[in-house]
C-alpha cells in the first residue's frame, strides 16, 4: 500500500505541474507577444518625430499666411527706406503687414488695377501689394495732404502706367511713394524726389514680376 500511495503522489504531483504549465501557457497567449525594447523607442522616437515634424510645419505654414518673418529696413542716405527679400505667397486670408502702407509680401492672387488709376477710398493692401509685385508705384496721402498737391499728383499718376494713387488714412506721413521693398516720404507734389522716384521704380529692377499686367485686376 505504501508503495502504491507513493505512486499515486507522483502522478498527482506531476499532472499539477502540467496544469500549471498549460495555465502559464494561456496567460502567454492572452498577452501576446512582448515587443523588445528596442522596438518600443523606436515607436516612440517615430511617434514624436512626426509631432514634430507636424508641428513645424505648420508654424512654416502660419509666418508664409501670416507674413511674420519680416526683413529688417535700412535707411539710404537719401531718407529711402529699403528692405531686404520679401514673401511672395498668394494667400486668400488678410495680411497683418507691418508697415503701412505696406511695400510688399504675401498677398492676394488678384492685383489692383494699377494703370494710372487713382481711387479714392482706401485699397484692399493685399491686392495693391501685387500690383507692387508687377513693378507699379503706390502714392498715398492722409487727410493731412494738400489738396493742391493732391491735384498735381493725380495728375501724374493718371499720365503714368504702372501707378496707382490711394488714401490710406493711418500712415505716418501727408504723402507717401512705394514700389515693391522701398518707400519713402516727400514734401509734397513739387518735391523733387516724386518725379527721381517714378523714374527709378516704375517697372524698375526692383520689380519681381516685370512686364505683368496691371489692368483686369480688381478696378474698385
Amino acid at each position: 500500500m505504501g508503495s502504491a500511495d507513493k505512486s499515486r503522489n507522483v502522478s498527482r504531483k506531476a499532472r499539477i505541474e502540467e496544469m500549471r504549465q498549460a495555465e502559464r501557457a494561456r496567460e502567454r497567449r492572452g498577452r501576446g507577444p512582448t515587443p523588445p525594447v528596442s522596438a518600443i523607442v523606436v515607436a516612440a522616437l517615430g511617434v514624436g518625430g512626426f509631432l514634430l515634424f507636424s508641428r513645424a510645419s505648420d508654424d512654416s505654414s502660419d509666418a508664409k499666411a501670416g507674413s511674420k518673418d519680416w526683413p529688417a529696413y535700412q535707411v539710404n542716405e537719401d531718407g529711402e527706406k529699403v528692405w531686404g527679400k520679401l514673401g511672395r505667397t498668394h494667400v486668400a486670408e488678410k495680411v497683418d503687414y507691418p508697415m503701412s502702407p505696406p511695400v510688399g509680401g504675401d498677398h492676394n492672387q488678384v492685383w489692383m488695377n494699377c494703370n494710372g488709376d487713382v481711387y479714392d477710398h482706401e485699397l484692399p493692401e493685399v491686392n495693391a501689394v501685387h500690383s507692387l509685385e508687377h513693378g507699379a508705384v503706390w502714392v498715398t496721402y492722409n487727410d493731412k495732404a494738400d489738396p493742391a498737391d493732391l491735384k498735381k499728383l493725380e495728375a501724374k499718376v493718371k499720365a503714368t502706367p504702372y501707378s496707382l494713387m490711394s488714401p490710406v488714412k493711418d500712415q505716418e506721413d501727408p504723402v507717401m511713394l512705394t514700389a515693391w521693398a522701398h518707400q519713402r516720404t516727400v514734401s509734397g507734389a513739387d518735391d523733387p524726389k516724386v518725379g527721381e522716384f517714378f523714374s527709378k521704380y516704375v517697372q524698375g529692377k526692383q520689380t519681381p514680376e516685370p512686364g505683368a499686367a496691371c489692368t483686369n485686376g480688381l478696378a474698385k
